[in-house]
């Protein structure tokens, strides 16, 4: 399972973390190659790699692809690679394992559940791993990949995956926008992020001992009239945000009545 070959295509946050950390995985990356030629050197020189912008100049003797590559596009990549040996997995968390199918003869998913940004590493051994392929025998060689990246393996299938990238929107897309607005809230105010900090650490930190249900605390569970009518005022002149904090008041209250 050592010194294996990857040509990673793609350029973006998670081609960026796989292409640092599969050298560290006993698997080589030889090639970084993205449809901008500009992305795929700069990848390739960190790494020390060959690259390319050429659908004919992906090396044809790695033994696993890895498609990194937005969802909207990742199709017609796949059509675009005509190599066909190696194992061919894609990094998605909503696209069908069958999207390789009639393309290549031996394919699946590695799936790293986590949020990529290249101005900070993460530690992809403590990062889940969602892995699934289209038979046995490849099954058995990328489950023995997966875990020399991370500590947290999972075969699971297609639809599954659907869901687990869906809790991922809620969980950290939408609350980091939720942040978003929290932030811009207090640069109206004079009001440094910084003092937010703690308070989101520690919402974190207790979930690794409380459930999300038992962790709320604020106005709307505790149905305090009083507190959400001064923040709807405050928000007057932000009609917008008005309606998603009364949404999330309301499902808060909703979820409330249900677990009593």
């Amino acid at each position: 399972m050592d010194n294996l070959k990857s040509v990673i295509i793609g350029s973006g946050n998670v081609a960026w973390h796989l292409a640092h950390w599969l050298p560290y995985c006993g698997c080589s990356v030889v090639q970084i190659f993205s449809r901008t030629l500009y992305s795929a050197q700069n990848l390739a020189m960190e790494i020390g790699a060959d690259f390319t912008d050429n659908y004919a100049e992906i090396f044809s003797d790695a033994d696993i692809y890895i498609y990194a590559v937005s969802d909207d596009a990742l199709y017609s990549v796949i059509q675009s690679v005509s190599v066909k040996n190696g194992l061919h997995l894609h990094t998605s968390g909503s696209v069908e394992m069958n999207v390789f199918e009639g393309e290549k003869e031996n394919f699946g998913v590695l799936y790293p559940f986590q949020t990529f940004s290249k101005q900070k590493k993460v530690d992809f051994k403590k990062v889940p791993v969602f892995i699934e392929t289209n038979n046995e025998q490849n099954l058995l060689f990328l489950e023995n990949f997966a875990k020399k990246i991370s500590e947290k393996i999972y075969k699971i299938s297609s639809e599954q995956r659907k869901t687990v990238h869906l809790t991922g929107v809620f969980a950290c897309n939408f609350t980091n926008h939720l942040w978003n607005i929290s932030y811009n809230l207090l640069k109206e105010n004079n009001l440094p992020f910084e003092i937010l900090l703690p308070l989101i650490e520690e919402s974190v930190e207790k979930l690794h001992y409380i459930s999300p249900q038992q962790a709320q605390t604020g106005p709307a569970i505790r149905g305090d009239k009083t507190v959400i009518s001064k923040h709807l005022r405050l928000l007057e002149n932000h009609k917008d945000l008005q309606e998603i904090y009364k949404i999330l008041t309301e499902q808060i209250r909703s979820d409330k009545k249900l677990c009593q």
